[in-house]
């Protein structure tokens, strides 16, 4: 899954991501994201530093890569309708959120909001790709005629994040039941953009 910082140079190695994807898992899986380290995650999966820094520019980059979506992260097949699509989109969100957990989100969100420039590079990159996605479920829409305008896509991104994230991080309830509240989400979405209710 990591990809991240790819620029040139040798052509990238399919097993050393692997292996790190991998070491990422079981460090957090035996000492919690508390422990994970660079180090740790090196050693694990018999790299060197250098080439973990190579892809990643932090280990919050790295988590976040490995568990949640990197850069090449792709928009969800067409359904043929925007509440289909917003249903795969907050599939494919929800699934990502539920299968790294709530206290390792945590810690990994509490970095990056106590780190000004990490924040800033995760608003350019993991949040602008999510956006960018957002964008192409919408735009599908508009050439369908089901929706006549484009919102704002942070303002659409919160309202598909947050009661995933609140539901599964926050409130750390019973992940199966979350496909019917992305039914629920897919819905008020919809109807809301249908009727050219956001800003």
């Amino acid at each position: 899954m990591a990809k991240t910082k790819q620029a040139g140079g040798r052509p990238r190695e399919q097993r050393v991501d692997t292996s790190i994807a991998s070491a990422v898992r079981e460090v957090i899986g035996e000492s919690g994201y508390g422990g994970l380290t660079v180090d740790a995650v090196a050693a694990r999966a018999g790299v060197s530093k250098a080439a973990i820094y190579r892809r990643f520019s932090s280990k919050q980059e790295m988590t976040f890569a490995v568990l949640l979506h990197d850069l090449g992260e792709e928009s969800p097949a067409d359904t043929g309708s925007l509440r289909g699509d917003l249903v795969a989109l907050s599939e494919q969100i929800a699934a990502q959120v539920a299968g790294s957990g709530a206290d390792t989100l945590s810690g990994l969100l509490a970095d990056v909001r106590a780190d000004p420039d990490l924040r800033t590079r995760f608003a350019s990159t993991f949040l602008a790709i999510e956006r960018t996605i957002i964008t192409t479920v919408v735009d599908r829409a508009i050439e369908r005629g089901e929706v006549m305008h484009r919102p704002d896509p942070a303002v659409l991104q919160a309202l598909i994040l947050g009661p995933l994230y609140a539901w599964l991080i926050v409130l750390d309830e019973d992940s199966a039941r979350v496909p019917p509240l992305i039914e629920l989400i897919a819905t008020m979405i919809a109807d809301a953009l249908t009727k050219d209710l956001l800003p």
